[in-house]
């Protein structure tokens, strides 16, 4: 019985340990074949639902678009001579993704020490940037830098060095204000213009020329698709689409007549317009003080342009701001005296030391009159109570409206609408809400003579200019030039003959015998002009003018010339300015002729010489 439990008993356990073993094997089993279908679920997952995204991802990480930015249209002048063009020059980029996070630290740091920029500007470009694009960090490196980033090309991940186009202007500073500059967009003017198509980057005009014809002169990007391996080093390239360079650009302005302005106007704050007086084309426009716009073909820095802004603000184009324009003015005075009907041609008034307007004395400029004189005399000595006169009787309304007629008081319409300001005409309206009280006849005196809040600007002085010089037209200023018809340039003031006749005798007259003689010289054609002397303030040196045209008979150039806070008078300062840009003019037009003038000029001089040694010897 015993025996018989026993064999039972390990029958029993022999059962139970061939189940163990199994039981191991099958736990195994389930667990591999629960792994294996986790992972072909994930990879099928992958694969079916993610698998497009994933292929993106990864295209990114191996294809880059390298941006190849435009070169930018030259700018020539008149006759086809450079003003502004571009040259080569190395810049810095970045490729964003290639960027290991870990060692973007290092990168920084050590393109920070290379470049000298700081790192909040590398680190605040890259961010602004698209990050699977090249991102420039510098722009016009010097060949120590170029070799202090190859030393270091194993520390820089995703740095490259490559060739670009950069603004050129080889004539420096001449014609500064009117070419103006180009620049990197900054962060508000590129949310601006984002949907003009700009981009991170991109180098625009920032004033001047290169501001006005932008749109012609930027051209189209065009870029590479490159693959890349793990270095970001480019492998092949993919595709290729050339960039579109920017269509060249002509403007009226003429080199060596601009050169021969600014030689004229020096050293001295002010402005030289130079325009031809058929159509408006600016033939040569100065500002002092200048800046050289190549600075800014690469990166330029805070003290630099820390003093730039505070050297007299030499970015403001004076022949676009607003002054008083002095006797000048005095041209709009006799066209309302004459045109309103109030006085003839054979209008003769007695001239005063001063005269009692309104309980106050306004004094003529010499403090004793002229006498009695007409209105060609008038101009011809600018005697300031002869306009007193004549603007009390026209009244404020009327000189006011024929000073608008003659463009003052709005833009002009040249291109450089940007830096132009419009000055100002004042009336009862503008006194009213400024000064808080009505117009008074003693506001009529002081704008007579173009003094008061009159205000108006180089150029549309030049304008006015234009006005007798064509015969009773109105232009319109341009620096580009074109094939159009001088019609299409100007509009009649459907002024009566008689009155442009005696515009003309007048300041024909200011050249021969009056306050122009500096310009009644053998050098030049016949001229005629007016001088124009503005008092602004109490112990603050005046402002001096002085405009002219010629030929008198046919005249195809006026030049107007501005001094800033120059002292002196008019036809003391500035007509000889003047008189230095109508050489210039005329002797390029008949350098024979010039030639032979001066010539003649040296002989007189040696005979006069001659015969002062005579006399000696006698």
């Amino acid at each position: 019985m015993a025996l018989i439990q026993s064999s039972s008993l390990d029958n029993q356990l022999k059962t139970r340990t061939v189940g163990r073993s199994y039981q191991s094997l099958i736990v195994m089993l389930i667990i591999s074949l629960f792994l294996v279908g986790a992972l072909g679920s994930r990879l099928a997952y992958l694969q079916l639902v993610e698998g497009t995204r994933n292929r993106e991802l990864a295209e990114k990480n191996r294809i880059r678009l390298m941006p190849k930015q435009p070169e930018r249209g030259n700018i020539f002048d008149r006759k086809g001579r450079i003003l502004a063009s571009s040259r080569l020059a190395r810049s810095v980029y970045l490729w964003p993704l290639v960027n290991k996070e870990a060692h973007w630290p290092h990168t920084r740091q050590r393109l920070a020490e290379i470049l000298d920029i700081p790192e909040a500007d590398i680190q605040k470009r890259v961010e602004a940037g698209n990050s699977s694009t090249l991102v420039r960090i510098a722009r016009d490196i010097s060949p120590e830098q170029i070799t202090a980033l190859e030393e270091s090309r194993n520390e820089l991940e995703g740095v490259s060095v490559d060739i670009e186009a950069l603004r050129m202007y080889p004539n420096g500073e001449v014609a500064a204000h009117v070419l103006g500059y180009t620049g990197e967009l900054n962060d508000v003017e590129l949310y601006k213009r984002r949907q003009e198509g700009y981009r991170i980057g991109d180098i625009v005009g920032q004033m001047g020329a290169e501001y006005a014809f932008e749109p012609s002169l930027r051209g189209s990007w065009g870029g590479q698709q490159v693959e890349v391996d793990g270095r970001g080093q480019i492998v092949r390239i993919l595709g290729e689409k050339p960039s579109k360079p920017g269509k060249n650009v002509h403007l009226t302005i003429d080199l060596e007549l601009q050169k021969a302005a600014e030689a004229a106007l020096g050293e001295s704050k002010g402005a030289i317009v130079a325009m031809d007086p058929r159509n408006g084309a600016i033939l040569a426009m100065v500002s002092r003080p200048a800046f050289d716009p190549n600075i800014f073909s690469s990166r330029i820095n805070k003290e630099t342009w820390k003093k730039l802004q505070a050297e007299d603000h030499p970015f403001v184009n004076r022949s676009l701001q607003a002054f008083p324009p002095a006797s000048t003015f005095k041209i709009v005075t006799t066209t309302a005296g004459l045109e309103t009907g109030k006085f003839s041609p054979n209008t003769v008034l007695q001239t005063y030391p001063a005269i009692r307007v309104g309980g106050i004395w306004f004094a003529d400029w010499n403090h004793a009159g002229f006498g009695p004189l007409g209105f060609v005399g008038a101009l011809r000595w600018s005697s300031d109570t002869f306009f007193y006169q004549v603007g009390m009787r026209v009244g404020g309304e009327k000189l006011i409206e024929w000073t608008r007629k003659y463009g003052y008081g709005q833009e002009t319409g040249i291109e450089l609408h940007k830096e132009e300001v419009p000055g100002l005409v004042p009336d009862n309206e503008w006194k009213k809400k400024r000064m808080k009280y009505e117009w008074t006849i003693g506001d009529t005196v002081n704008m007579a003579i173009g003094q008061g809040f009159l205000q108006s600007t180089p150029l549309q002085v030049a304008v006015m200019f234009a006005v007798p010089a064509n015969g009773g037209y109105r232009v319109k200023p341009h620096i580009l030039k074109d094939n159009e018809e001088a019609k299409s340039w100007r509009e009649s003031l459907n002024m009566k003959p008689e009155t442009v006749k005696i515009l003309q005798e007048g300041l024909r007259a200011t050249v021969t015998s009056g306050t122009g003689k500096a310009l009644n010289v053998t050098t030049i054609p016949a001229a005629a002009g007016k001088s124009g002397t503005s008092e602004v303030g109490h112990g603050k040196k005046v402002h001096t003018w002085f405009g002219a045209y010629a030929p008198n008979d046919k005249p195809e150039i006026v030049v107007v010339a501005f001094g800033e806070h120059s002292g002196g008078g008019g036809g003391s300062f500035a007509a000889p300015k003047v008189l230095k840009v109508l050489e210039a003019y005329f002797r390029q037009k008949d350098p024979a002729g010039a030639k032979a003038k001066s010539n003649e000029k040296e002989e007189k001089e040696s005979r006069r010489q001659s015969r002062r040694q005579g006399r000696r010897r006698r």
